[in-house]
C-alpha cells in the first residue's frame, strides 16, 4: 500500500451522547467511500467499529476504534468513540491524536449531556469542531430546534451549513454554501433538485446565521454582513474553510446515516475544508511547550491507546507525530530508554489489520507486541523530546473484588495488570489494611463491563461488592492498669508484672515512654513490653487497629529466674486488653475533602444531598467553567461509596467531584454499633 502524504490526511473523532449515531455515521462513510461492501447496523452486531463482544452483546460502544476511510484522495481516520460516560478514557486518548472533533447529535433529542461534555473535552484538547444532526428522519425529529440548542449553549461560531427542509414524510437537503437542494434514494444515493421559492425562503432564515458566522473570521466580511451587501459563495467557502481550521466556526451538517442522507456532504467537508494534521503547525511537549512537526524530521511517534489481546498480544495504537515512520526501524522509548523495533506496521479498520511498510506523519496506526512500552509514550529516533501525555480522570467508583474459585483468585493479578495497561481509568490494588482486592473505575458499568472481559478473555470469573473500609479505633479516657502474667510448670517458669498508663496520645500510632525508677522492671525488657503493646494495637475492641495510644511502663516487677523477654511481651498484651475494657474505646473513621461541579442550579440538591451524608460544608467557589460552582465539603468515605452514581443521577451526568482522604473522625455512636456488629458477623 502506497503512503498517503501527510497533506491528505484527516483524523476525525467522532463524539457525542451515547445512542446518538456515531458508529452508523462511521458504518455510512465506510459503506459510500467504498470500504465496505455491505452496510452495517448496531442492532445485528454486525459493524465494522463496534466489533468486540461486549460492544456487540450490549448493543453500544465501550471502546474506540478506528475505520480509515479513503474520499477524494484524502485517508480520512475515523475514530469512533463511545458515548457513555463510563468510558471517558477513551474520548480523552481519542482526541490527543484527533485534529478534529466531528459530535453527533440526536435531531429528536437535541443537546443532551454527552454533547455539552463532547464539546469541553474537544474544547480543552484544543481541536475544531464540528457538528452533525444526525437521525433527521425520524418523525420527531425537529432540526430547527435542535439548531437553535446548539446555537444557545456555544455561541455564534456555531453556523449552518447543510439543512434539512421537511415536507411530511419527504426530506430535502439544502447546501447554505452553493444554494443548492438534494433529495435522497432509498440506497442514499443523492440527486440535485430544484430551489423552489418556498425552499430559498426557508433557507434565508439559516443563511442569517450562515452569514454571521463566517463575517466573524475576517474585518473585510463583517463590513459587508454590516453593510448588508451580499457574500459571495467563493467568499463564503474560503471563509467556511479558514474558520473551521481556526476553530472560530463549528459548522453544522445534518442527515441520517442509517439512510447515508447528508453523509457525501459531511465526508466532502472534511475532504476540502477540514484541517490536516500539519494545519497546527506545533505540538506540545509534556512541559507544555511548542515542538515543531516536520514531515520530513526524524521519525518519531505517540502511543494513544493500548489493547491487550489474548491472541495478538500487546497492540499499541500510535499516531506519527514527526517524519515518517518504517518498516523495521528502531526507535527509542522516552519514558524508559528501551529501544523497540518496528518490525511490523498496519493501519487497523476496526478488527481488520493490514500491514505497510511506512506511515507518514500525521498518520495512525498499530503495532503489536512491543515489550516495554504503553499508552502516553513517546518512541523516536535522534534527540527528540516526550510529547504531552493524556491526562485521565481519577476513578472513584470503587467495589471489592472477590475470586469465583481458588483457581480464579490465582489468575487475578497477572489478568487485571493486563487490563491496566489497556484502560488507564481503572486502579487495581490490595488494600493493605482491609486485605482485600479493590478494584476502581469511572462508574457502575465500567466496573461491569470490565468484569465481563476478564471473563471473556482470561476466564476469570469475579463477584463485585461494596469494600470493607479502614476503620480504626482510639481510647478517650486515661487508665493505669496492673497486668501480672505467672506462669510454672516445672522448671524454669514464666514471669513479667507491669503497670502501664494508658492514655490518649497526640501522634499516629504508639507513644511508649518508661518512667520505671528503682530497677523494679529491667531495661532490657522495655522492648518486649512496647512490641506486646504494638502486637495488641493490631485490634482494638471491634478488631479494627487501635491509633493515637500513649502508653508508660511506670512500675513492676521481675523474677531473677523465671522473667524473660516472652513474659512481659505477654503481660504487656493483658494490659493493653484490659485498656480496651477500662479506657472507652470509639470507633474512627476516614474523611477527607470533597470538591464538587455542578451547575449553579443544582448546588441546593447536593447540599442537601451532602447532609444525608453527614456531610459539612465549607464554602463555594465559582468554577472554570461559566455557569458552574465548586461545593467544597468534608465527607465520611463510608458515605461516598455510591457517590459516583448518585451525583450523576442528580445532576444528569454533568457533576464531578474529587475526594481525598486526610483523617479520621468518631463515628457517631448509633453508627458504630451497627459496624461493630456486621465486622462480629463476618469474623464467625
Amino acid at each position: 500500500m502506497a503512503t498517503i502524504d501527510s497533506k491528505s490526511i484527516r483524523n476525525i473523532a467522532l463524539l457525542g451522547h451515547g445512542g446518538c449515531g456515531k458508529t452508523s455515521l462511521a458504518e455510512a462513510m465506510l459503506y459510500l467511500s467504498g470500504g465496505t461492501d455491505r452496510m452495517g447496523k448496531t442492532a445485528d452486531g454486525n459493524t465494522v467499529c463496534d466489533y468486540d463482544p461486549e460492544e456487540i452483546k450490549r448493543g453500544f460502544s465501550i471502546s474506540a476504534s478506528l475505520a480509515p476511510v479513503t474520499w477524494k484522495d484524502k485517508k480520512i481516520n475515523i475514530i469512533d468513540t463511545p458515548g457513555y460516560l463510563d468510558f471517558v478514557g477513551e474520548v480523552l486518548q481519542s482526541l490527543r491524536v484527533a485534529d478534529n472533533a466531528l459530535i453527533c447529535v440526536d435531531a429528536k433529542s437535541g443537546v443532551e449531556v454527552g454533547t455539552e461534555l463532547a464539546w469541553d473535552h474537544a474544547t480543552a484538547a484544543g481541536v475544531p469542531k464540528a457538528f452533525f444532526v444526525n437521525k433527521c428522519d425520524d418523525n420527531d425529529a425537529h432540526f430547527d430546534n435542535v439548531f437553535g440548542q446548539l446555537h444557545d449553549t456555544f455561541g455564534t461560531s456555531v453556523c449552518p451549513v447543510f439543512v434539512p427542509i421537511k415536507d411530511g414524510k419527504n426530506v430535502t437537503m439544502i447546501d447554505l454554501v452553493e444554494m443548492k437542494a438534494f433529495v435522497y434514494d432509498a440506497k442514499g444515493k443523492r440527486t440535485e433538485t430544484a430551489m423552489t421559492a418556498e425552499l430559498e425562503a426557508i433557507a434565508a432564515n439559516y443563511k442569517e446565521a450562515f452569514n454571521e458566522a463566517i463575517a466573524g473570521t475576517s474585518d473585510e466580511l463583517m463590513m459587508k454582513y454590516f453593510d448588508g451587501e451580499e457574500i459571495t459563495k467563493e467568499e463564503a467557502s474560503l471563509a467556511l474553510h479558514h474558520g473551521i481550521i481556526e476553530g472560530t466556526i463549528t459548522p453544522v451538517y445534518c442527515g441520517s446515516a442509517v439512510n447515508m442522507w447528508g453523509v457525501v456532504a459531511i465526508l466532502d467537508a472534511i475532504a476540502d475544508s477540514f484541517p490536516n494534521p500539519h494545519a497546527k503547525k506545533v505540538e506540545k511537549d509534556v512541559e507544555g511547550k511548542d515542538v515543531a512537526i516536520d514531515a520530513n524530521g526524524a521519525a518519531s511517534i505517540f502511543v494513544f491507546k493500548t489493547v491487550a489481546d489474548p491472541f495478538v498480544g500487546k497492540m499499541s495504537y500510535f499516531k506519527v507525530m514527526n517524519g515518517t515512520v518504517k518498516r523495521d526501524m528502531v526507535l527509542k522509548n522516552l519514558t524508559n530508554g528501551t529501544s523497540e523495533k518496528m518490525a511490523h506496521i498496519y493501519t487497523v479498520k476496526g478488527k481488520t489489520q493490514i500491514e505497510v511498510d511506512a506511515l507518514s506523519c500525521g498518520d495512525i496506526g498499530m503495532i503489536a507486541k512491543l515489550a516495554a512500552t504503553n499508552t502516553n509514550d513517546t518512541l523516536a529516533e535522534g534527540g527528540a523530546v516526550a510529547y504531552a501525555t493524556i491526562s485521565y480522570p481519577t476513578p472513584y467508583m470503587t467495589q471489592a473484588m472477590i475470586p469465583a474459585t481458588a483457581k480464579d483468585e490465582g489468575k487475578i493479578s497477572q489478568s487485571m495488570a493486563r487490563m491496566a495497561e489497556e484502560d488507564l481509568t481503572i486502579k487495581y490494588e490490595t488494600d493493605p489494611e482491609t486485605k482485600q482486592m479493590v478494584l476502581s473505575g469511572i462508574g457502575d458499568m465500567h466496573l461491569t463491563v470490565l468484569c465481563a472481559k476478564l471473563k471473556a478473555r482470561y476466564g476469570v470469573t469475579i463477584n463485585l461488592e461494596a469494600p470493607r473500609l479502614a476503620y480504626r479505633e482510639k481510647i478517650t479516657k486515661t487508665v493505669d492498669i496492673h497486668a501480672r502474667h505467672k506462669k510454672q510448670n516445672g522448671g524454669s517458669g514464666q514471669f513479667g508484672d507491669v503497670w502501664i498508663k494508658f492514655g490518649p496520645g497526640e501522634d499516629p500510632g504508639l507513644t511508649f515512654t518508661v518512667s520505671v525508677v528503682g530497677g523494679v522492671v529491667p531495661k532490657n525488657f522495655n522492648p518486649a513490653v512496647e512490641k506486646g503493646i504494638l502486637e495488641g494495637m493490631t485490634k482494638g475492641i471491634a478488631g479494627f487497629p487501635m491509633t493515637h495510644l500513649a502508653a508508660d511502663l511506670h512500675d513492676g516487677s521481675y523474677h531473677p529466674v523465671d522473667s524473660d523477654e516472652m513474659s512481659f511481651k505477654t503481660a504487656a498484651i493483658m494490659a493493653y486488653k484490659q485498656c480496651l475494657e477500662q479506657a472507652a474505646p470509639v470507633l474512627l473513621e476516614p474523611v477527607g475533602d470533597l470538591d464538587i461541579t455542578v451547575p449553579e442550579s443544582l448546588v441546593g440538591d447536593v447540599m442537601g444531598d451532602l447532609n444525608k451524608r453527614r456531610g459539612s460544608i465549607m464554602g463555594m467557589d465559582p468554577a472554570a467553567k461559566k455557569g458552574y460552582t465548586v461545593v467544597h465539603a468534608t465527607c465520611p468515605k463510608a458515605e461516598l461509596v455510591d457517590y459516583p452514581i448518585a451525583l450523576r443521577a442528580m445532576s444528569q451526568g454533568r457533576g464531578s467531584f474529587a475526594f481525598s482522604v486526610n483523617d479520621y473522625a468518631v463515628v457517631p455512636a448509633n453508627i458504630a454499633q451497627k459496624i461493630v456488629e456486621n465486622y462480629k458477623k463476618s469474623q464467625e
